[in-house]
């Protein structure tokens, strides 16, 4: 009788939820939504409410790419048939699980609307196994290639690349995924990258887009030109993305690999030259601000589909007086349903880490002690490990007042502040992450130039003699990983019992 009565409270609340969707490009919102720039003192300049939403939506469901000789039979045939269906039906969803399941859909079936293309040769490359074996590139175990979803629209089938899983999707080495981890986070722990893409460039080159998640179709301008609209930054006057005026292909892809080596992005509106990690989305829920420089700020659901919006195709690349735009380069027609990105921010607000195989045994308790005692949790604070504050990038004095919008601490841990003082994500500030879930994350430092916990607190990383296992310019093979010096004078056993601590988190 208990059980029927809790079935029956439990089903009448399921049908009593209802989802209460923020409108998302919200004017009143925008307003004190992204932090200042640096060195500006303004904040970027966002398209009007009334323009967005005058942008056709798009819902379109995708399918994924087989690897050659997996492909189910008649799975051609049947996506050059079945012409284009609605990715979601909004109105049959009942519950909130029902939306979180959508949500899960959307991350992992939603593509990059301005990576489609229909060029017969790159298709063909896409179902032809050679591609695959000239880069050592295998398939997941369901036999479907890792990142490359089929479009089935009026005009044909297109090839495009997943959105959100393209980089927030981390494999195990069992393949086990975990949605909302960086996804080159195992290139830390020299994990086998054989899901990576080999087609990227291909999709990247056929619409002529800058890589790194731009939600622009570049024009007729030379390779240098695309480049620095993407990352130039005029009112600094040392500014170094002068030099990618004049960059070859070849150089353009050395900064690109060395990046993701360090399981970093070099997106829009970021750097070649200061790249950022990937971030772990997972707990993304508690943090106050979105970004390693704090861009934006995440008062609720609503940023978060937001920031979604904004880096898939709501951008503008317009600060204050600088419209880094040329005539001729487009942003994306198109946007997703505020439905869509409502059901996307909640699953991934619903993200759960993977079971954490590290226990905290004596070693790892002796480690807690001395996270205490040194004062970790002052910038680390329990249970989120993090205090959700700022920390100043070295040099930088912020204007005054403060924006009331931004929790900021006197203090900078002195690491490098490119990122934060020379792109246009500049703010001056890096938020403190959180140290959760630091065992699976790979790499450390907002660029990643650290690649293990081991290396980040060895004292010969702030050494120019140190050879970095994480980020690291092309050309160099020594540099001197700066700052966050805590921990580096503790003994060497002391050290090995604050890294297994750390590991349990």
């Amino acid at each position: 009788m208990l059980l029927a009565c809790l079935f029956t409270a439990r089903r009448a609340d399921s049908q009593r939820w209802k989802p209460d969707i923020p409108r998302t490009w919200d004017d009143a919102a925008l307003a004190d939504w992204a932090t200042p720039l640096a060195g500006l003192n303004l904040r970027p300049t966002h398209i009007s409410a009334r323009e967005y939403y005058a942008l056709p939506t798009e819902n379109l469901r995708t399918y994924p790419v087989y690897y050659p000789g997996r492909e189910p039979q008649g799975y051609w045939e049947m996506l050059r048939r079945v012409g284009p269906k609605p990715m979601m039906d909004f109105a049959r969803l009942k519950n909130e699980a029902d939306w979180v399941d959508a949500g899960r859909a959307i991350f992992f079936e939603s593509d990059d609307f301005h990576l489609r293309t229909f060029d017969s040769q790159v298709i063909a490359a896409a179902r032809t196994r050679e591609t695959f074996e000239q880069v050592h590139a295998q398939p997941l175990q369901d036999g479907t290639v890792y990142g490359l979803r089929w479009v089935p629209t009026k005009q044909g089938v297109a090839l495009s690349l997943q959105n959100c899983s393209g980089c927030h999707l981390q494999y195990l080495e069992d393949d086990t995924a975990i949605p909302g981890a960086p996804s080159l986070a195992g290139v830390a722990r020299d994990r086998d990258t054989r899901h990576r893409v080999p087609l990227v460039g291909a999709l990247h080159s056929a619409n002529r887009v800058v890589t790194g998640a731009t939600p622009f179709l570049m024009g007729k301008e030379p390779l240098g030109s695309w480049l620095y609209q993407a990352y130039g930054v005029p009112w600094n006057s040392d500014d170094i993305n002068e030099r990618l005026k004049t960059f070859t292909a070849a150089e353009y892809q050395a900064y690109l690999v060395a990046a993701s080596l360090a399981g970093a992005l070099t997106r829009w509106n970021g750097s070649l030259f200061y790249p950022s990690k990937t971030p772990d989305l997972i707990g993304i829920k508690d943090r106050k601000y979105i970004d390693s420089t704090a861009t934006h700020l995440h008062r609720g659901i609503g940023d978060l589909m937001r920031y979604a919006a904004l880096v898939s195709f709501a951008d503008t690349a317009t600060f204050g007086s600088y419209h880094m735009l040329l005539a001729d380069t487009r942003r994306v027609r198109a946007r997703l349903p505020d439905e869509a990105l409502y059901a996307l921010a909640l699953y991934i607000y619903s993200l759960q880490p993977p079971p954490n195989p590290n226990r905290l045994d004596d070693e790892a308790r002796a480690g807690q002690r001395i996270f205490a005692r040194e004062g970790c949790s002052q910038c680390h604070t329990p249970p989120l490990y993090t205090s959700n504050k700022l920390t100043l990038a070295e040099g930088f004095e912020p204007p005054k007042p403060v924006p009331p919008t931004l929790d900021v601490l006197s203090i900078s841990v002195r690491t490098d502040s490119g990122l934060a003082l020379k792109t246009r994500k500049g703010t001056g500030y890096y938020k403190v992450p959180s140290l959760k879930g630091v065992w699976y994350r790979g790499h450390y430092l907002h660029d990643g130039a650290a690649a293990s916990l081991e290396e980040m607190f060895d004292p010969d990383r702030v050494k120019d003699t140190h050879v970095p296992g994480g980020w690291t310019p092309p050309g160099m093979t020594t540099r001197a990983i700066k700052g966050h010096e805590f921990g580096l004078r503790l003994d060497p056993a002391e050290r090995k019992q604050l890294i297994a601590f750390l590991r349990t988190l």
